[in-house]
């Protein structure tokens, strides 16, 4: 055996190893539709149950906000001895008394403290809808991503197989002359190469089962596999239009809105604890000496000096409000400039795949097989050959990653304006 064809061998060995690694384990894999996974996530996502918890922990406290604390009870016990001036024992006996405190907030005060409590449940319900409507895009991108790995994997074995088969035939021959011979290594340089993205392939369906499985809580190991499914999308509303939807429901936005009128009331809080609160207290005593007293009365405190030195507390709720203020005019500005890129983008994408005829595919695979055929008959050369095997799995790649890219950022102006845009459609089949 000569070193070409021990060389070829090798080579050969190299790629079966190489596309034997990439094939996917023998593990059933429940098959499913973007939707159907958009919908699982949303139900099983265990990070839902922490901002649930925060809306639970945020009732929770607007119900206390507006309650008084509650009256506190006293008792006192002890024995009198009555005498006169000058000494003269008139009598001793028990005396006792008892009281009821209740302490009262200075009017107002508490009316301010349910309006923040109000404000921290409106911030916890809004954080939640913020989440779900990420957690619904990301899920439907990694959904889509899976989809789009799965279909290059696919056709990425299929080239894969097509090199192997020829390099089976291939190392039975002894070519002759240097034509021959280059075209063998330029056919064993991109069977390795082919090997090499079938890996790729396989590594990038297992990166997105990974995410996926861990959105809905399940083992990661959890195998998925994807409908086939077609996305359409539909031109986005004119930017001017898109910022009017945005400053009246982009989340962010809503937060920090509700934030200035958080903090407005606590400016008003901290000016309103200038006064102090102020306790009554009913009290009966009595009294058996030298005889029967009983004492009823009503005592009322009020701490010294009547306003507080509560200057910082104002200045420093008043700086707060301020930063919430600015705040708010740099997520104005930041949302603009976020919503006018997707847009952007996003009529980029789809003005690219406007370019596409409905078959590009199809017919690219048609072509792929065609040349492997002709080849073997030697009616086209191997650069042909090669080339169209390449371009077949780049004209895969190109749009389904094009696609990809779409549906992201169909997402992201989705969660800029606050409402679903309805811009993508999609359709499952069975394949």
């Amino acid at each position: 055996m000569n070193s070409k064809l021990v060389c070829l061998l090798v080579v050969t060995g190299a790629v079966k190893f190489s596309v034997v690694a990439a094939a996917p384990p023998e593990v059933d894999a429940s098959v499913t539709t973007i939707d159907a996974l958009v919908a699982d996530t949303l139900a099983s996502n265990p990070e839902l149950k922490f901002y649930e918890a925060e809306i639970a922990a945020a009732r929770a406290g607007q119900k206390s906000s507006g309650l008084l604390d509650g009256p506190s009870l006293g008792a006192d016990i002890g024995r009198k001895s009555t005498k006169t001036l000058d000494g003269v024992a008139l009598g001793d006996g028990p005396a006792w008394a008892v009281s009821v405190t209740q302490t009262f907030e200075w009017p107002g005060r508490l009316s301010l403290r349910k309006s923040i409590a109000n404000s921290d449940v409106a911030l916890a319900e809004l954080g939640l809808a913020r989440f779900r409507a990420a957690l619904a895009a990301r899920a439907r991108v990694l959904g889509y991503e899976l989809y789009a790995a799965q279909q290059q994997a696919e056709a990425t074995r299929e080239v894969a197989d097509r090199f192997q088969a020829l390099l089976d035939v291939l190392v039975q021959r002894d070519p002759a002359g240097l034509t021959p011979q280059l075209e063998v290594r330029i056919i064993e340089a991109t069977a390795l190469t082919i090997g090499r993205r079938a890996s790729k392939a396989e590594l990038a369906i297992r990166s997105a089962q990974l995410e996926l499985n861990q959105l809905r809580g399940l083992p990661p190991l959890t195998s998925i596999r994807m409908q086939r499914s077609t996305l359409d999308f539909r031109p986005a509303d004119s930017l001017g239009a898109l910022l009017v939807l945005a400053r009246a429901n982009n989340f962010d936005l809503k937060i920090r809105s509700n934030d200035v009128a958080q903090q407005g009331f606590r400016v008003a809080l901290a000016k309103n604890e200038r006064y102090p609160s102020f306790s009554v207290t009913p009290f009966y005593a009595e009294e058996r000496a030298a005889g029967e007293e009983r004492i009823f009365g009503v005592g009322v405190s009020i701490p010294i000096p009547l306003l507080s030195r509560n200057a910082a507390n104002v200045a420093a709720s008043q700086a707060r409000r301020q930063q919430a203020e600015t705040m708010i005019l740099v997520a104005e500005r930041e949302l603009e400039r976020k919503l006018a890129a997707s847009v952007q983008a996003y009529d980029a994408k789809r003005a690219e795949m406007a370019n596409w005829r409905a078959d590009s595919l199809k017919e690219f695979r048609k072509a792929a097989a065609l040349a492997d055929r002709h080849y073997r008959l030697g009616a086209v050369p191997a650069t042909t050959y090669v080339e169209l095997q390449k371009q077949y799995l780049d004209a895969v790649a190109a749009l389904l990653d094009t696609q990809s890219e779409a549906l992201a950022l169909a997402g992201d102006i989705e969660l800029l304006t606050g409402l679903p845009a309805g811009l993508v459609s999609v359709t499952s089949a069975r394949d």
